[in-house]
């Protein structure tokens, strides 16, 4: 998806492409088309090891996409509200620029870590990593990756996460899962957000939303939520989190991980809904 608006290199990646890095010179012609297909397994390789690190420590990442303004931070507040003192929580922001949406959620109590991505339209694998650095994860059960608000990019890189959100909102209009089909097959839940808007913007039918999920061969659950409504509008994304928590606690006693659904149309990389068993000395410790 990335090679056309040129975010293949990030200020995470940029030091494999950059003067005497890994990757700045290429063997032949084909500069451009291998640089590109390094810096993707580059991103791969870094989310592996991403994902162990969070493993054993015994942390659920999801990773919560949507286009801007769907609400992804309105609902980590209310998340975040709705579980304080059963879930530690933690947060890593993504956005181009600015540390807005960070410091709403420290206001909340909660650790919070902002990635400026400059010009990159979503985060990557090593931005995580460098974010990860700098957070207790022994003292976390759940770390949610906000990527950057864009319903193309994101979908297509891992960041280490073991399951995606995608958030629709309902000011967006319903036909979104039909025109940005490589975001929602990647979706393990699909969040309807701002659905106490839906008496007022008759015209989002949500069954029609459904469909559209459904035409892409999804199976994966789809609810309704509102962060201004009380928290029993949270109720299934609660339950949800609940739920995920504690399959995350039963696969690391088996010493099983799980990884984002499959991406077929955007992704390069191959993801797998089942978990996957792993030896302890899989990997590398984070450095």
């Amino acid at each position: 998806m990335c090679d056309t608006c040129g975010c293949n290199i990030t200020p995470g990646n940029e030091h494999l492409v950059r003067a005497d890095g890994k990757h700045a010179k290429t063997a032949d012609g084909r500069a451009a088309v291998a640089v590109l297909s390094s810096l993707l397994d580059e991103n791969d390789h870094q989310a592996l090891h991403n994902r162990e690190h969070v493993d054993r420590q015994g942390v659920l990442a999801l990773n919560l996409m949507s286009s801007p303004g769907a609400g992804k931070t309105s609902l980590l507040e209310a998340t975040i509200e709705a579980l304080r003192g059963e879930l530690r929580i933690a947060v890593i922001e993504g956005d181009l620029e600015t540390e807005n949406d960070a410091e709403r959620i420290r206001a909340k109590g909660v650790p919070a870590i902002q990635i400026a991505t400059g010009s990159a339209c979503h985060l990557d694998a090593h931005m995580v990593h460098e974010a990860l650095h700098q957070l207790d994860l022994s003292e976390i059960d759940l770390l949610f990756i906000e990527n950057v608000g864009n319903l193309v990019c994101p979908a297509s890189f891992d960041l280490g996460q073991h399951r995606n959100v995608t958030l629709l909102s309902v000011p967006e209009g319903d036909d979104k899962p039909a025109k940005y089909p490589v975001m929602f097959r990647a979706a393990d839940l699909v969040l309807l957000s701002k659905a106490d808007l839906l008496p007022v913007l008759d015209e989002f039918d949500p069954e029609r939303a459904e469909g559209y999920l459904r035409h892409l061969a999804s199976q994966v659950p789809f609810e309704r939520v509102a962060t201004r409504s009380g928290q029993e509008r949270l109720a299934p994304w609660l339950d949800w989190l609940r739920q995920e928590v504690a399959a995350q606690s039963a696969r690391r006693a088996e010493g099983k991980t799980a990884r984002p659904s499959v991406q077929p149309d955007g992704a390069r990389h191959e993801h797998h809904t089942h978990s996957h068993a792993h030896g302890p000395h899989a990997g590398h410790p984070l450095q």
